[in-house]
Parts: C-alpha cells; structure tokens; sequence
C-alpha cells in the first residue's frame, strides 16, 4: 500500500489509519508535506483494512519503542470502530501504553459511536485548539457543525474520556496562534476541568 501505516518518531511508533478528518486545521501540518518521522509518506493509497494493519503490525519492530500513538494524516475516530479493534490487537501483542490523539468531535460526526469504548486507551490527547468557540472554528474549521456546538462536545468529549483514561488538552504553538488562543485562558480551561494542558510545537 502506498503511505505508511505505521511510522516512528522519536521513541514512540504512530499509527496512521485513515486520512479522512472533519476538520482542516489552519495549523495542520500535512499542509507542509507527504513525511513526518521515519515515514516518506503519510498519504494512503486506501484505508487499509484491519487484516493489512494486523499483519504490518507483526513486522514492526518495538525495540526502543516507548508508546504507540494513534495519530496520522487524519482524525483516527473517522474510523472509531477500527481504532478500537486495533488498540485492543495492539495491546494482546504487546504491553506498550497505547495513547489516541483525537479533535474530540466524534460525537458530532459519528453519533453512533459509544465512547466509552475508548477505555482501551490508556491515554487520550484531546486538541483543544482554542480558549473560546469563535476562535475554536476559525482555527480547525471544522464544517459539520456551528462554532459553540463543535467547541461544547470536545469539551463535553474530553470530560466524558477522563472518567476511565488518562486525559490531556493540546494546542498547537505556531506562527500567529495568539490570533486563536490564549495561553493563560486556555490554562483556566485546564485547571477548571482538573485536564493536564500540552503546547505542541509547530511541525512546519
């Protein structure tokens, strides 16, 4: 298949299941570029199915290997049932903590979907983007809902998550992001929602 899968950065291996995604983040950094890690391309000529994954899992060398991350060139919850079946394949093959990154908005574009089943995770990363809802939308422009309805659910998501995982919010630092975020206000939403908060660097 064209595009990986699975790709390390770091001392973490990352899993690159779908380039689908809800939102197109101002920041994003497949914007810059087909590679990120050890990875050429990130770009998938298909999704591949949970039997490809499987099977390039075997071949992936975890020595040295700290963490396995969900994240890609997409949002991982486009596929939320595959995202679980394989974080529990992952962890009967090995016992690497396993974290999703997430934008949080599953419950908005695949209502369907039961989040508690997301306890597989040990860890979730919830991009929280902005301090407030206007911002929030100008920043991930996200198209299947209005700007306070996208900013409640990942708050209410990352809520939810935190009864059975280890939660964290992230926002991105890059080039003009105080047009978007407020690092002292998006601090108050970390303390409030008792949530760790992680400023990522710009990947561009």
């Amino acid at each position: 298949m064209t595009g990986s899968v699975f790709y390390k950065l770091g001392d973490a291996m990352y899993v690159n299941i779908t380039n689908r995604c809800s939102c197109d983040c101002v920041f994003c950094i497949r914007k810059n570029g087909d590679a990120v890690g050890d990875a050429s391309s990130l770009w998938l000529a298909h999704e591949p199915t949970l039997d490809e994954i499987r099977a390039d899992f075997a071949k992936q060398d975890l020595h040295d290997i700290r963490e396995i991350v969900f994240c890609g060139y997409g949002e991982p919850l486009e596929r939320a049932d595959d995202a679980v079946a394989i974080c529990e394949h992952i962890k009967s093959a090995c016992d690497l903590p396993v974290r999703l990154n997430t934008n949080g908005l599953v419950a908005l574009f695949n209502p369907d979907f039961d989040i508690e089943r997301l306890r597989v995770f040990d860890a979730i990363s919830v991009s929280l983007n902005s301090d407030n809802a206007h911002d929030y939308q100008r920043a991930t422009r996200f198209a299947k809902a209005d700007a306070d309805t996208a900013f409640a659910a990942m708050l209410d998501f990352a809520a939810q998550c935190k009864n059975f995982a280890e939660v964290m919010f992230s926002v991105v630092a890059f080039p003009k992001c105080e047009e978007y975020w407020n690092e002292e206000k998006c601090r108050q939403i970390s303390a409030k929602m008792q949530i760790p908060l992680r400023i990522r660097e710009y990947s561009g």
